[in-house]
């Protein structure tokens, strides 16, 4: 009992001191002070809400293509005899022009045989007239009235024009294959490629080289269906003198410069592709070697371009700095004497580098927060600095007693900020 007594007494003594002190402590402790000072508001720089007017254009990319482009091939066999000098890879021809010549001697002959065939054929079909006018007077001096078409020689004066007829048509197909050694340019373009030379033996449908037109260069643009209703075209669009179509700028580096050249749309497709689920719109350009070319670069078959098409003109809609947009269809708008915010939904109508048009949401001459701000809420203070177009600043918001404390830019920092 002693030794249970002088173990507890101890550990009583402990815990009786402790509670003690913990008690005195936590009555006697000083009380925390409160801050009654407002939250410091945030420097942020605001852009005035504008009207314009949104003249939209569809960015697009494709590849020259010359409206006609062949194969130049001969429809008769033969060595060929002849080549113009014009004939080489690049350069220009003419409608017209003969490019490859085949060796014609035995065209000729067989055009000299067929004109046999036709005075045989044609001395033959004089026999069967006078034979056939012998035997009708013969008929008639015999009283004969209705003899036979044999008896008339009407069946053998019959068969001599058939062998007339097809001697001439067997001239005319001499005279066409004697013709058709001459192969022509068909119309005015330029050579992509040479793929023959003088002695070499052609067959018909083989291939001499490629030939292409240059009257128009066209590019075929992939375009979306909203892009397409921002042209205002419909599906199987074709232009005419009372509808033109969109006019189109197609820009390309060539050289290290970047050139330019203005076309117009002068068709859509009829039907949307299966698999990118986008539909072509054909861009024109007329003359691109000549009058149409910038600067004498013209716009080449192959080139990859990157087009600007002019669509359609929406009018009277507010637009505000593209950095002011949150989300998808979120504005911040400051109310500069307030000094408070405002989170805006918006109508949406078109966004591009420059900013962001909608139909409602915020007024003009409001002041749209270009800068960031996070975890913002409605009603978050503010001090709002506006930044001119010219990107200037205006003036200082007055500072109010809640805000005559707050730290704020210098404004050293702030037109640093500006630029």
């Amino acid at each position: 009992m002693t030794r249970l007594l002088a173990f507890l007494l101890p550990v009583a003594i402990l815990v009786l001191v402790g509670g003690g002190g913990m008690f005195a402590i936590s009555v006697l402790k000083p009380k925390p002070e409160t801050n009654d000072t407002p939250p410091q508001a945030l420097s942020v720089f605001g852009e005035q809400v504008e009207r314009r007017d949104l003249n939209l254009v569809v960015e697009a990319q494709g590849e020259v293509r010359p409206r006609a482009e062949i194969s130049l091939t001969p429809q008769v066999g033969g060595r060929i005899a002849y080549v113009s000098d014009g004939f080489l890879d690049g350069a220009e021809i003419t409608r017209g022009q003969v490019l490859v010549r085949l060796d014609t001697a035995d065209y000729e002959l067989a055009v000299v045989s067929a004109r046999a065939g036709v005075a045989t054929a044609e001395q033959r079909l004089a026999r069967e007239r006078a034979e056939s006018e012998l035997a009708i007077r013969d008929l008639e001096d015999l009283g004969l009235t209705e003899a036979s078409p044999l008896a008339r020689r009407e069946p053998q004066l019959a068969e001599a024009q058939a062998a007339l007829d097809s001697a001439n048509a067997q001239l005319r197909d001499a005279e066409l294959a004697l013709e058709r050694t001459a192969i022509r340019a068909p119309f005015n373009g330029r050579v992509r490629e040479k793929a023959v030379d003088v002695g070499q033996f052609v067959s018909p449908g083989q291939n001499l080289g490629r030939v292409f037109a240059t009257d128009v260069m066209e590019v075929s643009l992939p375009l979306t269906d909203q892009q397409l209703g921002q042209l205002g075209l419909p599906i199987a669009f074709a232009e005419t003198a009372q509808a033109p179509g969109p006019a189109v700028v197609f820009r390309a580096e060539i050289g290290g410069e970047m050139r330019e050249w203005r076309g117009r749309i002068a068709r859509t497709s009829a039907a949307l592709n299966s698999q990118s689920r986008l539909i072509n719109v054909f861009g024109v350009v007329e003359d691109p070697y000549g009058a149409g070319a910038d600067d004498n670069a013209p716009l080449a078959p192959g080139l990859f371009v990157t087009a600007e098409i002019t669509g359609q003109t929406v009018e009277d809609v507010l637009w505000a700095p593209r950095s002011a947009m949150r989300g998808t269809n979120q504005l911040y708008i400051g109310d500069q004497a307030a000094g408070v915010l405002s989170i805006r939904p918006v109508d949406v109508v078109h966004t591009d580098a420059s900013g962001v048009y909608f139909r409602s949401g915020a007024d003009m001459g409001e002041l749209a927060i270009v800068s960031p701000v996070q975890a913002a809420f409605d009603g978050m203070r503010l001090r709002i600095r506006e930044r001119l177009p010219d990107g200037s600043l205006g003036p200082e918001p007055p500072r109010t007693e809640e805000t005559a404390a707050d730290a704020t830019l210098t404004a050293g920092e702030l037109r640093g900020t500006a630029q």
